[in-house]
């Protein structure tokens, strides 16, 4: 039994509440909130009603002292962007459909398109409305998908302008003592803002981040990708060398729902928020026994657990001890820390900040991370703050949607390009029957979304190619191709009432490249 095996057999087992979480006072019956379950929490500066909501138009502007505003005013207002674009394909089309008996109707469509969506429709869907009805089905999933696939071309176009901040982020890492960090999270939709909003990393400084069902990760192939890093190291020297002194950083994210636990956590795992929590770090921990038991020399990685509230995107960081041991009781909650430092200076709320590690530790009988990985960890809360304020001024404390909201299924390699909360439920596969389990959760959820309002599912069918090897390009869009018929066979009722909606696209996995959209017949062209 090596090292981690012990430390896994030792692990505590207690459910101690953590160091520094706020002491909550019960509501009095007639004021407990039709949410179930749902902390009694207005944030600083904010008032509530009656219920215990808080109310937008009695709202009074709190700065907390770590808070980036220029950011969160940034990210508000790409987030307004990016919903009002999608938001605007209903109305669009319903304007569209009131004209599809007029002599004109064709060209007056397409202009009403651009004008509003950005882009056409298919011409030759709007050319045969005259022969029976207009296919508002497949005109939606277009629309969805069209969108869509503009916002993460004009996303990766503008992506050279935040090299600096990935640059400084990866120096960063590497003075923390980790020269790749790989993040794995749950297929949720909720977590699709993950890097960008939720941990405010520069998704350029991460590379590596896929996320999967109930964030369990392919071990296997993860132990593939850190082989390909170590090569690279002894090769190249990049992004140090060898015997640099750094390591590999993996972290996994798990959710949960702080108003709904039972009912909108993981369903991957029953919403049994400890069970979400607990198979992440029992992935964590088959990877790291893997590198140790694998490879010679004294490899190892470092790991770190993190829980999401997908209700307002609080994080809770799981501390590592000194030997890089994670306890599940041991983590510190930063829902809890924003509100006991909402009022603080800004260096007594990172004094604060520090002690809450400390405290944490502390009172589970373990030692505190190693200097490095604190320093990360600090760095994490402290992002992670301005998100719980972004909630706070731009959504009341809590997210309306605390379910599933999704625009549209992601199948294959996903968009590294558009990150926002509740855009898209991925799918990490590359034939359906090694991911049928996920694309069926995707189709349970969207038969709820959208099936039942009579609208498609839009599936984007997505894969990247190496432009360096010959026929990468073909096999991507070949595997598209044959995706895209599986997904239509094992869906056969959906597809017969126009219910599904399937697009595919291909891309250069050389940064900034754009979309490529793979037509039915064997030709691709740009968006």
């Amino acid at each position: 039994m090596n090292t981690r095996q012990r430390m896994q057999a030792m692990r505590s087992t207690s459910q101690t509440a953590p160091v520094g979480m706020a002491m909550r006072s019960a509501q009095p019956a007639s004021r407990l909130p039709s949410w179930p379950q749902r902390p009694s929490f207005c944030p600083p500066g904010m008032q509530a009603d009656s219920s215990g909501e808080c109310v937008s138009s009695l709202c009074v502007p709190h700065a907390h002292p770590l808070v980036d505003q220029a950011q969160n005013a940034y990210l508000a207002e790409y987030e307004r962007e990016v919903r009002a674009r999608f938001d605007a394909i209903v109305p669009t089309l319903k304007e569209i459909a009131a004209l599809q008996h007029e002599a004109d109707f064709e060209a007056r469509a397409q202009g009403i398109a651009r004008e509003r969506l950005g882009f056409e429709l298919p011409q030759s869907v709007l050319a045969d409305a005259w022969i029976t009805t207009l296919d508002m089905r497949k005109l939606y999933g277009f629309g969805v998908l069209q969108t869509f696939r503009q916002l993460a071309n004009a996303a990766a176009a503008k992506e050279h302008n935040g090299n600096g901040e990935a640059e400084a982020m990866l120096r960063f890492f590497i003075e923390c003592g980790f020269h790749e960090v790989d993040v794995s999270a749950c297929a949720d939709g909720r977590l699709k803002g993950l890097l960008q909003y939720i941990l405010r990393l520069p998704k350029q400084a991460v590379p590596r981040h896929k996320s999967y069902a109930g964030t369990l990760f392919d071990v296997e192939a993860n132990v593939k990708q850190w082989t390909e890093t170590e090569l690279r190291r002894f090769r190249e020297g990049v992004p140090t060398y060898a015997d640099a002194g750094t390591r590999y950083l993996k972290i996994a994210v798990y959710h949960y729902s702080g108003s709904d636990p039972q009912h909108e956590g993981c369903a991957a795992h029953g919403s049994d928020d400890r069970k979400a929590a607990q198979a992440a770090l029992d992935r964590l921990d088959a990877f790291g026994t893997a590198i140790e038991n694998g490879f010679c020399c004294g490899a190892s990685v470092a790991t770190l657990l993190i829980g999401v509230d997908t209700d307002n995107d609080a994080i809770k960081l799981h501390l590592p001890d000194a030997q890089g041991e994670t306890c599940l009781d041991c983590y510190v909650d930063n829902m809890a820390l924003y509100q006991a430092t909402a009022d603080c200076s800004a260096i007594d709320a990172r004094r604060m900040l520090a002690a809450s590690i400390d405290d944490a530790a502390r009172a589970h009988g373990r030692s505190a991370p190693q200097a490095g990985m604190r320093r990360l960890i600090e760095r994490l809360l402290v992002n992670n703050l301005s998100q719980i304020d972004y909630v706070c001024a731009n959504h009341r404390g809590r997210y309306a949607d605390i379910g599933h909201a999704e625009r549209f299924i992601s199948i294959g390699d996903g968009f590294e390009e558009v990150h926002l909360r509740n855009l898209a439920y991925f799918g990490h596969m590359y034939t359906v029957e090694e991911g049928a389990a996920d694309m069926d959760v995707g189709i349970r959820i969207f038969t709820g979304l959208n099936v039942a309002r009579g609208l498609p599912v839009p599936v984007a069918i997505h894969y990247r190619y190496d432009s360096q090897v010959p026929g990468s390009r073909e096999r991507s869009v070949e595997r598209c191709r044959r995706v895209k018929a599986a997904i239509e066979s094992r869906y056969p009722a959906l597809v017969k009432e126009g219910l599904l909606y399937c697009g595919m696209s291909v891309q250069p996995k050389l940064p900034g490249s754009q979309l490529e959209a793979v037509e039915e017949n064997n030709n691709a062209r740009g968006h």
